[in-house]
């Protein structure tokens, strides 16, 4: 092995293994042995690229699939895109545009060819970094949503459910974007906090006898105004009910109406009911059946329906011409300042605009009931459970599906109109004319609007596995075992599936569903482009300079001083740059940060320790091999005699491994995690490894023992490979490869740890009293290391050694372990005292009631040590005054970040920690 470890070396190499051998291949719906275990990866947009919650959850989906996998288990991880309907038309459209062309001048079909052309170029980003991460899903069962056996499934969905009378077309309001002229979801609609005002204007009634003011914050909105609704109780206004105003600017008659929806408590009491313009008006307006004027075009301009004046306006022109003719008319009251929810695209960052459209629907409560009979009877399981509560919320307040988008990128919606506006559904043309008998001489017209992705990515669980045919996978991998996602897609989505499953298969579409937490910056911010908090994970693998990472962050901030202060930013936290960790370290981070915590803070110094721990893995591997490889490990037969350190390790090896199977069942993967870190590190590394020394190097040990060590060590870090795979794959396989042919398990030559039998536990090992000797071993020698620590003895130094107290089992310890002992605590003796013996005076260390002494005559200068121990407490003194002046100061702890107090805290702690040690040293030294 190399002397150092470089991930950048063996990462790609190993993979291109696994891909070329087809080691990630399921063995099959007719696989013989091995139960079913599925995970569906949430396909990603075709357009993406991995971001920090992809690497999170990939990586999360790639351990329990290679753990599957290593278990048995007839595993699939079933992988594919999303064609991102919008996104992806934003995409080539942008391309269009910089040639000085629009879509339009191409014309639907040729401008479809260019997005297929676009994604056999450029879409595969996301699943080569997939990749780069060392996901090992079945990529030749990979698919897109547009593929040819995904999109027969999406028109047979569609036509069944409008068989089944549960798709309509309907004119309803729908979420619109005025730049891509489409409906979008609520997902792609951004409401951030903005300041702007409230308007205040005088309504008169019309037989001028009274006035009411209502309050707005979109005046333009008022030339749609069908009525003013007042609360039935409100004592103030009950005289105007049935009443009529006379609308300003556009002098139309409208009715007071009572609805309890009104509060009275809010601004004057009279609310303006804009139906076709707002949501809360809609519903109102239904209730009332009040006129529904929309007074905008597709582009957000005033129509026709607006006073001749104002018709083709910008809708924001237009509220300032609205607002200057409602003062001249004397009518303005007052305007205020007002913080206020502004929806905007998430793509264009227009505002979006309530809109009153003809679109296609799916009638939502029948496919509902189903779908929350399955997660209240607990066939399907959320894990954390407390995300049931918002599935229940969502699911027992749904209302109708807007599945239809303006787009051309997409699922064309499978419905033709004649002249005449009758509309036929159906899988094809040449299917409707047959059905409906229409003739040749009918003119058919297909609807120009595609079906919401959300709509083809409800049906991904079975779709994917051959839906409508009935296929092999279909009754092997439905339903799949866990789905791993976020919690703002469980409506989206996550619900959509398990409506859409339930409908068509008659089964759930998976068991549990795994909530991950948010990945945030270590401040607790969400991350985005505009703070500039942005981590890219193939950054974190790779390395990226400084001016790289201040280029990539800065580009398309089409404001000069957002860049400055993000490169401002950049250069403070990363002025080196970003290091190289490697895949293994990153993907340990993700695994150890999994909690069930709902915000996860995404510390850089953790991914600075596990690349620390890959070098502790890859330092002790090179130790085991320098000591096995040319030597005998009992591979070949011969005596083994195990110390007791030997079946020490092989015991904790037992207890980790329970602990960690148990972890990753409860989808434990930060416990799983830290259980193989604290074996990995302490007890294999630290200790066991030490614990060989005194059996390897000691002459007068025999060959059985010797042997019996090597094996132990070849054998315990063959079996910790294993372990640890799942976890970071690309160091398991490349460490295994030289470890596999030593140990005296069979494997067949060239065979991949990731084939390998996962580690299972051998109830023979366990081992309760070796366990505790080699406690009350570690803590003598620690014991005595505390000592030499404290007193500022050199470590190579031999020391004698006092014991009082000393128990028959301590005895009893002591003489089989007091190889190990004299060794790694470096003693020259150990005498035992008599009851009632003096002691000299000795620094002292206690394990159980044994009390350990070291006599300090001629060991120290105690004058020289007390004065080293004041000058040290003197600096930590002032550290802690300082600390505390800080955290008292009134103006830091109230404009500092949470983030930074909570350091500031962790530095005082830690040096009042200190300084109580030095403390407690200089009583013990100045008793001696």
């Amino acid at each position: 092995m190399d002397k150092t470890y470089e991930p950048q070396s063996i990462e790609q190499q190993c993979y291109q293994r696994w891909e070329s051998e087809g080691l990630f291949k399921a063995k099959g719906a007719d696989a013989p042995t091995g139960n079913p275990y599925c995970i569906l990866l949430p396909p990603p947009n075709v357009t993406g690229s991995l971001h920090m919650g992809h690497g999170f959850q990939q990586t999360i989906m790639d351990v329990l699939t290679r753990y599957h996998r290593m278990k048995g288990d007839n595993t699939l991880w079933q992988v594919g895109t999303d064609h991102a309907g919008i996104a992806t038309q934003m995409v080539v459209e942008r391309q269009l545009n910089a040639q000085g062309k629009t879509r339009h001048d191409l014309g639907r079909e040729a401008f479809i060819d260019k997005i297929w052309e676009w994604k056999e170029h450029s879409g595969g980003t996301i699943t080569s970094q997939m990749r780069r991460l060392g996901t090992s899903p079945d990529w030749d069962r990979e698919v897109f949503t547009m593929d040819e056996n995904l999109s027969k499934a999406v028109t047979e969905v569609f036509v069944k459910l409008h068989e089944d009378g549960l798709i309509y077309r309907g004119k309803r309001l729908v979420n619109w974007d005025p730049v891509l002229h489409t409906a979008v979801s609520d997902l792609e609609v951004l409401n951030e906090e903005e300041a702007g005002h409230m308007w205040h204007m005088r309504y008169p009634l019309a037989d001028g006898s009274d006035s009411i003011v209502v309050a707005t914050t979109r005046p333009e909105t008022m030339l749609g105004d069908t009525a003013v609704a007042v609360h039935p109780d409100d004592e103030r206004y009950q005289h105007l009910i049935g009443k009529e105003i006379k609308l300003p600017v556009t002098g139309r008659l409208i009715p007071i109406i009572a609805d309890d929806y009104v509060d009275p408590e809010f601004g004057t009491g009279c609310v303006k009911i804009t139906p076709a313009h707002d949501f809360n008006d809609y519903d109102m307006g239904k209730r009332h059946n009040l006129p529904m004027i929309n007074i905008f075009t597709p582009d957000a301009k005033l129509n026709d329906e607006a006073p001749e004046a104002y018709q083709g306006m910008d809708r924001f022109d237009a509220r300032k011409a609205i607002v200057a003719q409602l003062e001249q008319d004397g009518v303005l009251v007052k305007i205020d300042d007002h913080k206020l929810k502004v929806p905007r695209g998430d793509r264009t960052g227009a505002v979006i605009e309530p809109y009153l459209t003809d679109q296609w629907y799916v009638a939502i409560d029948e496919l509902a009931k189903p779908a929350i009979e399955a997660v209240e009877s607990g066939e399907i399981r959320f894990v954390p459970e407390n995300w049931s509560k918002t599935y229940f919320q969502w699911m027992n307040n749904i209302q109708d599906w807007c599945i239809s988008r303006q787009l051309w990128w997409g699922h064309r919606i499978p419905a033709w109109y004649d002249n005449n506006g009758n509309v036929y559904v159906g899988r094809t043309e040449e299917e409707v004319r047959a059905k409906h008998s229409l003739t040749a001489d009918v003119e058919l017209k297909q609807d120009e609007d595609v079906l919401d992705t959300w709509f083809s990515s409800a049906l991904w669980p079975f779709a994917t596995m051959g839906w409508p045919e009935k296929t092999p996978e279909l009754e092997t991998f439905v339903p799949s075992s866990v789905l791993v996602t976020g919690f703002d897609i469980i409506f989206f989505w996550v619900a959509r599936m398990i409506m859409m499953t339930k409908r068509f298969t008659g089964k759930i579409p998976f068991k549990d569903i795994y909530i991950t937490g948010l990945i945030r910056d270590e401040s607790g911010d969400k991350m985005s482009k505009s703070k500039g908090n942005v981590l890219d994970p193939i950054d974190l693998i790779d390395g990226i300079d400084l001016e790289s990472l201040v280029a990539k962050r800065t580009t398309g901030m089409m404001q000069p001083q957002l860049a400055a202060k993000i490169e401002k930013r950049t250069r403070k936290q990363f002025p080196e740059g970003i290091h190289a960790y490697g895949t293994d370290a990153l993907r340990f981070t993700f695994a150890a940060m999994a909690s069930t915590s709902r915000d996860i803070n995404f510390d850089m110094g953790r991914v600075e320790g596990y690349r620390n721990f890959c070098n502790k893995i890859w330092n002790a591997s090179r130790f085991v091999l320098m000591n096995t490889e040319t030597e005998d490990t009992g591979r070949d037969g011969g005596e083994l005699v195990l110390s007791l350190a030997d079946k020490w390790i092989w015991a904790q090896f037992q207890q980790t491994l329970v602990e960690f199977e148990k972890a990753i069942s409860e989808y434990r993967f930060d416990i799983a995690a830290q259980t193989v870190y604290e074996f990995t590190w302490n007890q294999f590394c630290d200790w066991y490894l030490e614990l060989t020394k005194p059996v390897l190097n000691n002459d007068d040990a025999t060959e059985a023992e010797k042997r019996g060590t090597r094996h132990t060590l070849i054998n315990v870090l063959e079996s910790l490979l294993r372990l640890l795979h799942p976890l970071m794959p690309f160091i398991t396989e490349t460490i295994w490869d030289r470890v596999a042919p030593l140990s005296t398990l069979e494997f067949k030559a060239g065979d991949s740890i990731m084939v390998q039998p996962f580690p299972t536990v051998d109830a023979a090992k366990q081992d309760e009293q070796v366990l505790s000797d080699i406690e009350w071993v570690k803590r003598f020698i620690v014991g005595i290391r505390n000592i030499r620590g404290e007193m500022d003895i050199a470590p190579s130094k031999p020391l004698p050694a006092l014991l009082r107290n000393v128990s028959s089992e301590d005895e009893r310890r002591l003489s089989i372990s007091r190889t190990f002992i004299d060794r790694l605590a470096r003693l020259e003796s150990i005498t035992v005292l008599k009851q009632g013996e003096e002691a000299p005076a000795s620094a002292a260390a206690v394990v159980g009631e044994m009390e350990i002494l070291i006599p300090m005559a001629g060991l120290i200068d105690k004058e020289a040590e007390l004065a080293r121990i004041a000058k040290a407490m003197g600096k930590l003194e002032q550290e802690v005054a300082r600390f505390k002046g800080k955290l008292s100061n009134e103006k830091f702890v109230s404009n500092a970040p949470e983030a930074v107090i909570e350091k500031e805290k962790a530095k005082l702690a830690d040096s009042e920690s200190q300084l109580a040690k030095l403390k407690a040293q200089q009583e013990t030294i100045a008793a001696l």
